[in-house]
């Protein structure tokens, strides 16, 4: 029988429950298969315990129908049956307090972040930048540092090129990164990505950490799904980006725990394959490391893809817990692939893990658990326990009451435009008599790991962006892991 302080997942073929540990449930874990096997209602089910253990959970409602946590599941049919299998499970038909969040605010609260606390590494890859477009957007962002300029939304940006354009000498000893050409290649990336639909994830006021954080009134965590379906097919690039900077985010801002009786949050990636697509070998590195040492803060990351192929080797390396569904081996490519997942497990001479990986049927899978000291257990079969709550989506209808009775219903349901770049520059234009009158001085330097950063870029102007990556990582190391997978500034600073 489990306990509280452990996550069942389901039966093996024995009828004896199969659990992890929760106090090692911020080593990360994989949630693997192909298309139907059962991956979204595993990933409903650990949703769930982590919810009754009081671990606030982040996940991206891929299809639409994880939402169904809102509502009560009912027992019946299929359902029915498995449970019949699971006589010590204390199943409880609930619905589990969520929190919907959507990037354009219809289907849920508006899901907010600023161009400065993104920063130009994020920016860059979101835009995909060549080497010297990303080395004019570093000294775009440095000069908007230095003259206390924030960048809140895409106007500010769009201003502040113009701005550059029209007052080279604004960039100093920069001026030579920012040419006519990089310049108005920023100006038409950031003009597709407004038809993507994307200005709408920047401005204010911009999620805050402690609201996703915060338990419901009972001490269950809350479960924030961000309504993916639109992101995921037409912006790919923006929801992986934004997943890739709230990750960083909770790298920077929350304290070190150390060994702790239950994580503080689960992050789950679905379509995880989608952080790493096409991404720039200085951000990955920094994703790996990140991914490494967020766990110390009490962050648990659960990656949700079809094959474990989709991640990066020493990503999987990181992974402790593994749940894999059914796979399907048809080509010599998906053999080899087959056999890699299974040799990813440790064996149990009980069944051979590569032949029983075709064999699973919908709703079991492979299961690879932590022991108390943290090394892999063997490779179980596993049942997965039905979640208590509505497999399937929510109706329209419920969707907008569970929004309406939100806890943070009206926080961030209405934009706020303060003063920032865009307003501050187009005062200082009307304020000038004529095109030729000098600039005014510039505003006091403040110390920040932007003018760090842009004063490095600026002493390499004439080397390629590359080259300033790989010397910035050496000479700045862990001081620009922010810089690099967050902001130039800290949020406090922005925030003020």
């Amino acid at each position: 029988m489990a306990d509280s302080q452990t996550i069942v997942l389901g039966v093996d073929p024995a009828a004896q429950p199969v659990a992890q540990a929760l106090r090692l449930a911020n080593r990360h874990g994989l949630v693997a298969g192909a298309t139907g096997t059962g991956k979204t209602v595993t990933l409903q089910r650990l949703a769930e315990a982590f919810s009754e253990a009081g671990v606030a959970v982040f996940a991206a409602d891929i299809k639409g129908d994880l939402c169904g946590l809102g509502a009560a599941g009912a027992v019946q049919g299929k359902i029915a049956e498995r449970l019949a299998g699971m006589p010590w499970l204390n199943h409880r038909p609930q619905a589990y307090p969520v929190i919907l969040w959507d990037v354009d605010g219809v289907s849920g609260h508006p899901l907010r972040t600023t161009l400065s606390e993104m920063g130009p590494l994020l920016l860059g890859n979101l835009l995909a930048l060549t080497d010297s477009q990303q080395a004019a957007l570093y000294a775009a962002f440095k000069v908007a540092d230095r003259e206390g300029l924030l960048l809140l939304d895409l106007k500010d940006l769009k201003a502040l090129l113009v701005h550059l354009r029209d007052h080279p000498q604004r960039l100093g000893e920069d001026a030579a990164l920012m040419t006519t050409g990089s310049s108005q290649a920023l100006q038409r990336r950031l003009a597709g990505l407004e038809q993507q639909g994307a200005a709408a994830l920047f401005g204010e006021p911009a999620v805050q950490l402690q609201d996703l954080l915060q338990p419901a009134s009972d001490g269950r965590g809350r479960i924030h799904l961000l309504d993916a379906r639109r992101l995921v097919h037409e912006a790919p690039k923006v929801y992986a980006t934004f997943l890739l900077w709230l990750l960083a985010e909770l790298f920077e801002q929350l304290p070190e725990r150390g060994d702790a009786d239950k994580p503080l949050l689960a992050l789950f990636f679905d379509e995880a394959h989608l952080l790493f697509a096409d991404t720039p070998k200085a951000l990955q590195e920094r994703l790996e490391q990140v991914v490494r040492l967020v766990r110390s803060k009490g962050v648990g990351v659960y990656f949700v893809t079809q094959s474990p192929s989709d991640l990066p080797d020493d990503i999987l390396a990181q992974l402790g817990l593994r749940i894999q569904h059914g796979l399907r081996a048809f080509t010599a490519r998906e053999q080899k692939a087959l056999r890699a997942v299974a040799e990813g497990f440790r064996a149990n001479p009980d069944f051979d893990a590569r032949a029983v990986l075709t064999e699973l049927g919908i709703g079991e899978a492979l299961v690879g658990t932590l022991q108390d000291k943290g090394t892999p257990a063997r490779v179980q079969r596993v049942l997965i326990a039905p979640p208590q709550s509505r497999i399937g989506p929510l109706s329209e209808a419920e969707r907008r009451a569970l929004i309406a009775v939100s806890p943070l219903a009206g926080r961030y349901d209405q934009p706020v435009d303060r003063e920032s770049a865009y307003e501050i520059l187009a005062a200082r234009t009307l304020a000038e008599p004529g095109p030729h009158q000098p600039p005014g001085p510039a505003g006091p330097p403040e110390a920040s790991l932007g003018d760090k950063a842009g004063d490095f870029l600026g002493g390499l102007a004439g080397q390629a962006m590359k080259g300033v990556m790989r010397q910035a990582a050496s000479q700045l190391g862990r001081q620009l892991v922010r810089g690099l997978m967050g902001s130039l500034l800290g949020s406090k600073t922005r925030r003020r």
